[in-house]
């Protein structure tokens, strides 16, 4: 838009002195400002210290044409044709003529405020220069603030003063006809149309100045010094653009050349899309344009100084002694009314691409952090709103399950965070839990917690990780259940692997599991056991092994154990999935209005179809996302085996409800002490079911659960306690007793 300014004012001089290169015109004004593009271009690109020398010369010439305009104004007209023309010198008759407003029809619109506005707000678009180069600074705190205010205050006295002047000495009209001078009519244009004036003649600083063509000089100087320090500052903006991989098509342009980093390739960009704006060639027509994205980017920097005051995050440390942030809302909302009062269909233009900018911004989610305020508002947010939380009583309508998975890294254990990520998905709290027995250096927690974090966000979970060290596993999980979560964000719900193994291991080790169990209910936290043919295990931890230490790898009760893989392919491959089953503990820790019962042991049941044969072994990728995929048509069933207050029908009908698992169907299976009773016993389980507002496909009552159980389970379950109960074993008398 400089440019264009520029190439007016120089079309004008020519015209004056009888040159033009086509039509003294449009195109004109294209071919000099190509010319002109290409050559502030190159003094930017050869670098700032060529630019400094040369805003430093147009800084002089400007200079030195304020002086002289200001000397011709006092001077007065100088003959009879400046009279003529309207320069009558200054006088308080002219004052009064011109001292209210008189906007009128002219280039096809009516023109009032806001569009005289807009194309004068375009000259003090140069508040910005000294933040877009602020890289470039010594001291950008100290520089911007005082340089920025003084080039404003230096700017607005001007403009003040050249108002005064030209409406002092100027008049609106006149006919430029010496000889209308002595019966006063030259000053008539009612009936006719007049060439000079302030409404017509667009270089009457010319005819008011000691000497003109002076005042051409510092037409040309302002207009190329504001045109060079945008092309300056606006390569540097895309190259900050391209660092943070915002948009794409950005990055290739934001490669820095040289020992100073020069952004050549931004440069070539500017350049194109200047040149582009040049070729209109017509000052109005863009300068609406360029008036919205400038007031546009105002808002939002009134808006961010305002968000960053209100919500005082402590790196807020503003030196300005009179800032107010009630000023900076204020600006923000006068700066959008002005957008739709200059021009609503460019404003609606505007906000469109913003949008379009920030969407896609809000889409691709670049790993940047700027520190916004944002972080601190979402801080101060979620502060309130956990403290507001523990102040409102339970109900059993707002009921949520809250997880604590024990899965150790979860990129260990995939398909347990994955299914417990099924319960909670969107709707309540998930925390992973890691218990390592052995201390872990800052590194090693770093890399875990990074890690893990990576995995949350890869599946698109909304969970949390939280790390023990140092610890045995019962003390580890004692931890976790009784300091994890905040306030009422705590975990209601331990969901653990079964301990696949136990008639492997230790004694010692089963009675730590078992105690694992213990601690969850002295907690009044409910238990889940989810068990899988061919386990849970599908991948190594993330902690490297040492030469002193062994990879450390996640056992089925979620916990770290000195044995591991070195190496992925050493993980085993699991038996054939063809079904898998979810066992469920649960202690009656609901707020609801339904009796509770001592801690009770329900069980739920899935099953589905897999493509592979029976005889195929699944690989470890396919048991790791095995709650990943969408489900086929199945069966999930449940059996209720005790009243624990309805959350052994809440979980698996969460699960059901899940897109991936729309299609399975819900099997209640539940327990009847006599054959007489089963009718009613069903009604009123349907009943319970229909208040629950449960859907399900079956009820079965179960009414065998009193007889005696036959010879054969009995051996069977004697055959797997035997070697607990063997003299040498060196399970201690309390443990014997516990099994």
């Amino acid at each position: 838009m400089n440019t264009i300014g520029f190439c007016d004012s120089l079309n004008s001089l020519l015209k004056t002195q009888g040159y033009k290169i086509i039509d003294n015109s449009v195109n004109d004004s294209r071919i000099i400002g190509t010319a002109t593009l290409i050559v502030l271009i190159v003094i930017c690109a050869v670098g700032m210290d060529y630019e400094i020398i040369a805003q430093d010369v147009f800084a002089v010439v400007i200079v030195g044409a304020i002086i002289d305009y200001c000397v011709g104004v006092f001077m007065g007209p100088q003959n009879e044709l400046q009279i003529a023309q309207g320069f009558v010198g200054l006088n308080t008759s002219v004052y009064a003529q011109n001292i209210g407003p008189g906007f009128r029809f002219s280039e096809g619109i009516n023109q009032n405020f806001f569009t005289v506005f807009s194309i004068f707000f375009t000259s003090v678009t140069g508040v910005q220069a000294g933040a877009n180069i602020s890289g470039d600074l010594k001291d950008p705190e100290s520089a911007i603030p005082k340089g920025t205010l003084l080039a404003i205050l230096i700017t607005m006295l001007s403009y003040v003063l050249f108002v005064l002047l030209v409406g002092g000495g100027q008049l609106r009209e006149a006919s430029g006809i010496v000889a209308e001078i002595a019966n006063g009519t030259f000053t008539d244009c009612s009936n006719r149309t007049c060439s000079y004036g302030l409404y017509n003649d667009y270089t009457v600083m010319q005819l008011m100045s000691a000497w003109g063509p002076f005042i051409y000089a510092g037409c040309f100087a302002a207009t190329l010094s504001t045109a060079m320090t945008n092309l300056l500052s606006v390569p540097r903006i895309i190259e900050a653009l391209g660092n943070d991989g915002i948009y794409p098509g950005i990055v290739w342009f934001g490669k820095p050349y040289g020992d100073k980093g020069e952004p050549f390739r931004a440069y070539v960009l500017t350049l194109l899309v200047a040149e582009a704006f040049v070729l209109i060639a017509d000052l109005n027509s863009i300068a609406n344009l360029v008036s919205n994205f400038y007031l546009a980017a105002y808002a939002f920097i009134n808006f961010c100084t305002f968000h960053a005051a209100f919500v005082k995050p402590l790196g807020w440390r503003p030196t300005f002694t009179f800032y107010n942030k009630w000023l900076s809302l204020i600006m923000t909302f006068i700066c959008i009314i002005l957008m739709f009062m200059i021009d609503w269909i460019m404003a609606v233009i505007t906000v469109s691409v913003i949008a379009v900018l920030y969407f896609f911004v809000v889409y691709r989610k670049p790993d940047v952090n700027w520190g916004a305020s944002t972080q601190a508002q979402t801080y101060n947010t979620t502060l309130s709103a956990v403290q507001s939380l523990n102040n409102i009583g339970e109900h059993v309508k707002n009921y949520r399950p809250q997880i604590l998975v024990l899965a150790g890294p979860p990129t260990t254990r995939p398909a347990l965070v994955d299914f417990a990520n099924l319960i909670t998905k969107r709707s309540s709290l998930l925390m992973c839990g890691c218990v390592s027995p052995r201390p872990l250096s800052s590194k090693e927690r770093n890399v875990c917690i990074s890690t893990a974090t990576q995995f949350f966000k890869e599946r698109k979970m909304r969970a949390f990780f939280s790390l023990v060290d140092n610890l045995s596993v019962e003390a580890g999980t004692r931890a976790l259940l009784q300091a994890s979560g905040i306030g009422k964000l705590k975990p209601n719900i331990l969901l653990m692997g079964y301990k696949a193994e136990w008639q492997e291991c230790t004694p010692e080790e089963v009675v730590e599991y078992f105690d694992i169990l213990h601690d969850a209910f002295t907690n009044r936290v409910a238990i889940a056991i989810i068990r899988m043919r061919g386990g849970l295990d599908s991948g190594q931890s993330p902690l490297k092994a040492t030469s002193t230490q062994t990879l450390p790898r996640v056992d089925s009760d979620g916990c770290f154990l000195n044995l591991g893989y070195n190496d992925a392919s050493e993980v085993p491959d699991s038996p054939a999935l063809n079904r898998y089953s979810m066992n469920t503990h649960l202690t009656p820790d609901i707020p609801a209005g339904r009796g509770h019962k001592s801690p009770a042991t329900s069980y739920i049941n899935m099953y589905r179809n897999m493509d592979e044969s029976p005889n195929v072994t699944p690989s470890a990728v396919a048991l790791e996302n095995i709650f990943q995929r969408k489900q086929k048509k199945g069966t999930i069933d449940v059996w209720w085996l005790y009243d624990d207050g309805g959350l052994t029908l809440l979980l698996p009908y969460i699960i059901s409800t899940r897109k991936k698992w729309a299609g399975s169907k819900l099997r209640i299976f539940t327990l009847i002490d006599k054959m007489d009773e089963m009718q009613i016993e069903e009604r009123n389980m349907a009943s319970l079911l229909a208040k629950f507002r449960i859907d399900y496909s079956n009820l079965t009552m179960v009414h065998d659960v009193g007889e005696r159980p036959h010879p054969k389970t009995v051996q069977l379950f004697q055959d797997i306690i035997r070697p607990f109960k063997e003299e040498n074993s060196p399970t201690s008398s309390r443990d014997q007793s516990r099994l």
